[in-house]
């Protein structure tokens, strides 16, 4: 057994709790086993090669016969590469240079609402302005000549509000559908709005236009009220509710989801998490709010609470399944079989080498987050990236979790990816030094969403 951070690595083995069920992840294979109490207590020491050594430290507490029964079902899941599969070296695609698949367009930054835990400074990023057609036409031109062979690319509008610019959000659009017809591409559209003027035209136009939808909601109408603001000081919640409703019916409960953020001030986020599935919406996340020196920032004091929340929204998310009332929680949705590509799992979401942020002049930064902060500028949209800057993207494309120290002995790596870069420097400057508050709650929660799935197949081969 090895103790790092605070962590427990064996043999590329992750088990715990929940509740009265005992879970075993296989790190390097994926595998995830419901276990018995007497396998758990098997797996404190068990290494494949060891099992009289098992036996007798077990002996007085089980029936021998019942240990060995459980160390010949861990050597078949051993033979089967279930259980202690080796370390995934990294993939050859990571030695090569790579092609750009995703561009967030900073169509807006401006906002009408003044959100108290907002990471773009009230939505300007330290810059109060809109993006022009041009920028933003510019900017489908260099996702094609930059995406290689690549067919599929997407496009994310996002702001502040990108709403405040329907015109140029309209204007690139219609760019990408002629493009597409030019090139062959096919471009998957996602805009993210706060919903204040998510009027029926405007619905009815990003209908038509096959643009996914990202929804803002903080959950309880007291809650978001309180974080989400309008320009006045007004809360926002009932008008957004009216506006996201006639959307999501119009759209037949598809091609959305309604996300939100919690905070110090709701950490009992799971009654967020169930009003926004009682005020008519199926498709949810909720993110814990990543700010420095603020009230409303999560600190390691609320840990404890914070794990405690997501164990009842476990509970409250299965029993709603449970009574034919289910509802999507992105955060439960681990693919337990048939996960994500090796260079995917390694390097999580591509920004600064296969996604890029560009504001709203132009300019190239490695992600939305990463906006206004002028040491991660790469270069623009007309001239390319900066010969300056090229040195941006090798780090970035070689930032894996094999690459960074504290992920490479973490159980959840494969999950994570190593986590947010953009929240990394922020507490650390340093993208290959993950954000350890972070950390520790997407290990809890990753816990609560293997159990859930798990706990699902069991219940459905029962």
């Amino acid at each position: 057994m090895r103790t790092r951070g605070g962590l427990k690595i064996f043999n590329g083995i992750h088990k715990f709790q929940q509740g009265d069920d005992f879970i075993l992840l296989d790190v390097n294979s994926g595998a995830v086993h419901m276990i018995d109490a007497l396998t758990f207590e098997v797996l404190d020491d068990f290494d494949g090669t060891n099992d009289a050594h098992v036996i007798g430290r077990l002996s007085g507490k089980y029936p021998a016969a019942e240990i060995s029964e459980v160390l010949d079902e861990l050597h078949q899941l051993i033979d089967a590469g279930e259980l202690f599969a080796p370390d995934i070296d990294v993939p050859p695609t990571f030695a090569s240079r790579g092609v750009v698949k995703s561009l967030c367009l900073m169509v807006a930054q401006d906002c009408n609402l003044r959100c108290k835990y907002c990471f773009g400074d009230g939505g300007t990023y330290g810059h109060r302005a809109v993006m022009s057609a041009d920028v933003g036409c510019a900017a489908v031109d260099f996702i094609i000549k930059n995406s290689g062979l690549r067919r599929h690319c997407e496009i994310d509008f996002f702001g502040g509000e990108p709403l405040v610019n329907f015109r140029t959000v309209k204007a690139v659009t219609e760019y990408v559908r002629r493009r597409e017809a030019d090139t062959g591409k096919i471009f998957k559209l996602t805009l993210t709005t706060n919903g204040l003027l998510l009027d029926e035209k405007a619905t009815a136009w990003l209908n038509a236009n096959n643009i996914s939808l990202v929804l803002s909601l903080d959950g309880r109408k007291e809650i978001h009220d309180a974080m989400r603001p309008d320009i006045s000081g007004r809360g926002s919640y009932d008008r957004v509710v009216k506006n996201f409703r006639r959307t999501v019916e119009s759209r037949g409960g598809e091609n959305y989801y309604l996300r939100g953020t919690y905070t110090r001030r709701n950490l009992d986020f799971t009654a967020d998490v169930l009003s926004a599935h009682d005020a008519g919406f199926d498709i949810l996340s909720t993110e814990p709010v990543v700010l420095k020196n603020s009230p409303l920032a999560l600190t390691y004091d609320d840990l404890p609470t914070i794990r405690a929340e997501y164990d009842r929204l476990t509970d409250a998310y299965l029993a709603r399944r449970r009574e034919g009332r289910g509802f999507n929680f992105f955060h439960f949705n681990v693919d337990l079989n048939n996960g994500p590509c090796v260079a995917k799992r390694l390097s999580g979401c591509g920004a600064g080498h296969e996604y890029f942020a560009v504001a709203e002049n132009g300019d190239l930064y490695p992600c939305h987050q990463f906006v206004g902060r002028e040491r991660y500028r790469l270069g623009n949209i007309f001239d390319g990236v900066d010969e300056g800057a090229r040195h941006w993207l090798k780090y970035f494309r070689e930032s894996h979790v094999l690459n960074k120290p504290k992920c490479r002995d973490c159980w959840a790596k494969f999950f994570c990816s190593g986590g947010c870069h953009a929240n990394a420097d922020l507490f650390n400057a340093d993208i290959r030094e993950p954000y350890d508050l972070g950390c520790e709650i997407q290990r809890k929660r990753l816990e609560c969403a293997i159990y859930v799935q798990a706990k699902l197949a069991d219940e459905t081969d029962a």
